[in-house]
């Protein structure tokens, strides 16, 4: 989307948002919903058009008779029928958008990028109405929004509406009880079922820059789409939400998670004595369960380190590492290295040592993971700058420092026993997983 486009919305928001209530009064009112046929392939492509087409309208008016938590659009809403979807919404990152990590930055950016991060953020033409509230820019309503859009909308982040409300109708996938969602008597007036929201593409408006987005190193900095697509996942069609979304549940595990960044990578460590008395040691490192490289993004770092343990348990020394990540500088301008692991490649840490006199020893792999490092640079290049601040946008930006600092984890994912000493030559243990 071109930043003119966007200027042109956010110059005209009180016009839209009234030309899209007047419009929904001119055409005939129906609580019903047509049956639709199995989507095709360019069928699911034209629904993703028209779905994710940005600016985002704002919602038609709320049909007359509908009760309150059903015209809602907040989240807290939904979950009154929805309980377990809302209950995972509440853990995962899709409702952490809106938090400090963005709100400092509306007040150093102008309307128009703000309004590009909310795209994604929170792209809901009323989340857009009342974050311009917040922050006196042009154009920003003067009233107090409507009784279905909660004072909060913008901060819920990627709430349910964003993905499931369009023109106040409720879009999701196919029903597994059968239903057509136009059934009598349904909740919202029926829904539309959508092979699309069990398609990768459905994720890749925010996870997929376009061919002529900002790249680095003329690699696009978001290429995630593409890196499964080229993928044995995207062979097989093991989509997104096979991963993301098991089972249908709304949780959006990644990077910031311990269970599924260990999930995503198959570890083995090989120990084996040499003629002269020495160990060669090989830790191997495979990028078996992310369908994408790992880690995705330029913002994480992972280290692995390869260690020495003591028979009491005690990491001793480090015998060699590898580090995962993308590395730039905090202006985007120049890339250090990219040493990501594409989906179904491998790495391996090999050393040679001295064997300890005595037994109990063991190899093992410790896991590093900063799943925000690259904001952590940024905060503390922009903290430099800090009497130059506001204090609510210095406020801001200190939270931000210490949350993404808090998304910090690691452990020792992978131990193995050093074989003894009397092994024949050649000989060696080994575990995988």
């Amino acid at each position: 989307m071109n930043p003119g486009s966007t200027r042109k919305w956010w110059l005209s928001l009180p016009l839209l948002i009234v030309v899209a209530v007047a419009a929904y009064f001119l055409l005939p009112m129906t609580t019903e919903r047509q049956a639709s046929g199995p989507e095709t392939a360019d069928g699911v492509a034209a629904f993703l058009d028209r779905h994710w087409s940005t600016p985002l309208p704002a919602q038609a008016a709320v049909p007359q008779g509908w009760p309150a938590h059903e015209a809602a659009l907040g989240a807290e809403a939904c979950g009154r029928c929805h309980t377990q979807q809302y209950e995972d919404w509440q853990t995962a990152r899709h409702s952490h958008t809106m938090r400090a990590g963005i709100l400092w930055q509306f007040h150093v950016f102008d309307q128009v990028d703000s309004n590009r991060c909310m795209d994604c953020h929170a792209p809901l033409a009323e989340q857009k109405a009342l974050a311009a509230r917040d922050n006196a820019w042009p154009a920003a309503p003067v009233s107090d929004p409507p009784p279905h859009v909660s004072t909060d909308l913008h901060l819920q982040g990627l709430t349910c509406s964003a993905c499931h409300v369009r023109g106040q109708r409720r879009f999701g996938p196919p029903s597994r009880k059968g239903l057509r969602g136009n059934e009598p008597d349904l909740p919202h007036g029926g829904f539309e079922p959508s092979a699309a929201f069990e398609d990768s593409r459905f994720c890749s408006g925010c996870h997929q820059f376009p061919e002529d987005g900002p790249r680095l190193n003329g690699k696009l900095r978001q290429d995630t789409y593409n890196e499964w697509l080229n993928s044995d996942y995207g062979r097989r069609n093991v989509t997104c939400q096979s991963c993301h979304m098991p089972d249908r549940r709304h949780l959006w595990r990644g990077i910031s998670d311990p269970e599924m960044t260990r999930r995503a990578l198959s570890l083995d460590i090989d120990v084996a004595w040499r003629e002269d008395g020495h160990l060669d040691v090989v830790a191997g490192i495979v990028n078996s369960g992310a369908g994408h490289h790992f880690p995705a993004y330029l913002v994480p770092r992972v280290e692995a380190h390869l260690v020495l343990i003591d028979p009491a348990g005690r990491e001793r020394v480090v015998l060699g590492r590898h580090v995962f990540q993308w590395r730039t500088g905090v202006d985007l301008k120049d890339e250090a290295y990219d040493q990501r692991l594409p989906a179904g490649e491998s790495v391996q840490i090999a050393v040679s040592l001295s064997a300890p006199d005595q037994p109990g020893w063991a190899i093992g792999l410790r896991f590093e993971v900063a799943p925000k490092e690259h904001y952590e640079r940024v905060y503390r290049d922009m903290l430099r700058q800090a009497d130059q601040m506001r204090p609510d946008t210095l406020t801001l930006l200190r939270q931000a420092l210490a949350e993404a600092e808090a998304t910090r984890y690691g452990g020792l994912w992978l131990s193995q026993p050093l074989p003894p000493r009397q092994a024949p030559a050649g000989a060696g243990g080994s575990i995988a997983n």
